[in-house]
């Protein structure tokens, strides 16, 4: 009877990043922005690597890859060859445009109140 331990390791990172630029002619403050997130999950099995990325007014955009233990990319149990499988773009409704819109406004407006009372 052999006594095996199983082991696995997790690592995170989380990056945001965003610009506000004004214009010499004294318009509006432009906003800029993005996030990057990655999670990994190794064990016994392989490696689960998980991505998200969003620019600030854009759909989030997410991306899961599972590898086995040589570090074949796994499709649905499958082992295939390739780049960009598993990568899914999210379409959102006019509403949550609007409400997108609506946001970019406010913050646009934070900034110029903050630009003008400095």
């Amino acid at each position: 009877m052999s006594n095996q331990q199983s082991s696995s390791t997790s690592y995170s990172s989380v990056s945001y990043s965003s610009t506000t630029s004004t214009s010499s002619n004294g318009g509006p403050p432009q906003v800029s922005g993005e996030r990057h997130a990655q999670t990994s999950q190794t064990d016994a099995s392989g490696t689960k690597v998980s991505t998200a990325s969003q620019i600030l007014g854009e759909p989030a955009v997410t991306e899961t890859r599972t590898y086995d233990q040589e570090g074949r990319n796994l499709i649905d149990g499958a082992t295939r060859e390739g780049v960009g499988m598993g990568r899914r773009i999210e379409d959102i409704s006019g509403e949550q445009q609007e409400r997108d819109r609506m946001y970019n406004e406010r913050i646009e407006e934070e900034y110029a109140k903050r630009e003008g009372g400095a």
